[in-house]
């Protein structure tokens, strides 16, 4: 007789095209469980899924609810869905995604990935890692692995990696071994109202790692250095190029095409070990720091060095992380999932660092109407290692608020506080002119946001044709 879990559910995510929702929905049937969702519009991620015999529902109707026993809804899901309302009115069971992740992956042993920047790298890393060690591990990442063209696997060990999210609060549910903290940023404050909540959330997410396990704190970043000080058990250890950190990044050489460094651990009551010579298929600092954190996480569960290397040197890369979409006379494009300012600083910083006489084109769309607003001054500051911007219109993801300034004023701030020259484009279109007119000679393109501006990059071979 062959028992199958929850033979008798029948679990809808409504948002179901999400990356992180997608990840969970794959991971779940893989398990065994019945899987349908919905969404607004098709996407990659859904095709992905259906690829994978899931039913997806385009658009929101109480009638695709009928025959579901569970629910699961992502933060982005407003109160007036009327999928969750007809939930609600049938008492049926509701779960945020953190709430059902926790519980998916709560007899495996978990490395938990949380922090403002470079979560999905981090966990990618580690995978990899993990992969050439012939450790088989399950995979939930918010972005899509080139190693396996998915942002989740499930794996035969009983080791989980995952990407967490802190914008709902719910990363400190997830019951981990060992845990990341890449960095602490002013991002979902519309959720936490402060940084002083935000901080007591990384905190207690922390201090729930068990004393079996470890966490890792990134010592370069000042939020998380304040967020050290408050945290009663010492059950952590640091990394990143600050020279108090027990994973001590040195020795930098960073090139068009890698990165190479040295690490140094310095450990409690152990002796100072070295891993040298690490080659990293990627430039920038932010990616050689979170490099580093899976190397510190893969050294800490015994992993042998020369492991740890070639997992590093053999990583395969994330779908917009700095990826190369083509060339035209000669100047490369590339497309970044950067949206915020800590972000599109890390990358343009590690895009100077290595092409230094080549003029650095931004071609940003910024996300959400929020995120402008809360950020406007660091914006405006983020593009110092640029040459010429070209803003586009905000890529709204369904706010509807008052920006409160204007848009040519926004834009005249980055020109001024960035030093830069600064095209406004109203559309594609706009875009699609500019390319043909002025992307010649010894430049480099970058397409910079978390909307629709990945399309707009990637349809620009044929619409320039």
């Amino acid at each position: 007789m062959k028992i199958k879990l929850a033979k008798s559910e029948l679990i809808h995510f409504i948002g179901i095209g999400g990356i992180g929702m997608s990840g969970l929905a794959l991971i779940m049937k893989d398990l065994g469980f019945k899987i349908q969702g919905s969404d607004i519009l098709s996407n990659k991620n859904i095709e992905r899924i259906k690829q994978k015999k899931i039913k997806v529902f385009i658009g929101h109707k109480k009638q695709n609810i009928n025959k579901s026993t569970i629910l699961v809804i992502s933060s982005a899901i407003k109160n007036n869905n009327p999928e969750l309302l007809s939930a609600k009115k049938r008492k049926i069971p509701i779960y945020k995604r953190g709430e059902m992740l926790a519980n998916v992956v709560s007899l495996m042993k978990n490395i938990v990935v949380a922090g403002s920047h470079g979560k999905t790298t981090t966990t990618s890393l580690i995978s990899s890692i993990f992969t050439h060690a012939k450790i088989d591990p399950t995979v939930i990442n918010g972005g899509v692995l080139n190693s396996f063209s998915g942002s989740a696997k499930l794996g035969k060990s009983n080791w989980c990696i995952l990407e967490s999210d802190e914008s709902d609060g719910s990363f400190t549910q997830i019951p981990q071994t060992y845990s990341i903290v890449t960095n602490i940023d002013k991002e979902h404050l519309d959720f936490y109202k402060s940084i002083e909540n935000l901080k007591k959330n990384f905190i207690n997410f922390i201090e729930k790692t068990p004393s079996f396990g470890k966490a890792f704190i990134c010592l370069d970043d000042n939020i998380n250095k304040e967020v050290i000080k408050k945290i009663k058990n010492f059950n952590y250890n640091t990394y990143g190029v600050n020279k108090f950190s027990n994973f001590n990044i040195f020795n930098i050489t960073q090139k068009e095409n890698y990165s190479s460094f040295d690490i140094k651990i310095n450990l409690p009551s152990s002796k100072i070990n070295y891993i040298k010579n690490i080659k990293l298929p990627l430039i920038g600092l932010h990616n050689i720091r979170n490099s580093t954190a899976a190397a510190a996480v893969a050294f800490s569960v015994g992993i042998p060095n020369k492991i740890i290397k070639k997992g590093l040197e053999n990583f395969s890369g994330v779908q917009r992380r700095f990826t190369k979409i083509f060339s035209y006379k000669n100047v490369p494009f590339y497309d970044d999932y950067a949206h915020h300012p800590t972000e599109i600083g890390e990358v343009l910083n590690g895009v100077r660092e290595v092409y230094k006489n080549k003029e650095i084109i931004c071609i940003f769309q910024p996300h959400r109407i929020s995120r402008v607003k809360n950020l406007q001054e660091e914006f405006t500051k983020s593009f110092k290692k640029a040459d010429t911007i070209i803003l586009c219109p905000i890529y709204k993801a369904g706010e509807s608020l008052n920006l409160g300034f204007s848009y040519n004023s926004f834009a005249k701030k980055i020109i001024k506080n960035s030093k830069v020259k600064l095209i406004l484009i109203q559309n594609n279109l706009d875009l699609i002119k500019y390319v043909k007119q002025n992307i010649y000679g010894d430049k480099i393109v970058i397409g910079m946001g978390a909307g629709s501006i990945s399309n707009w990059i990637r349809e620009l071979p044929k619409n320039i044709k």
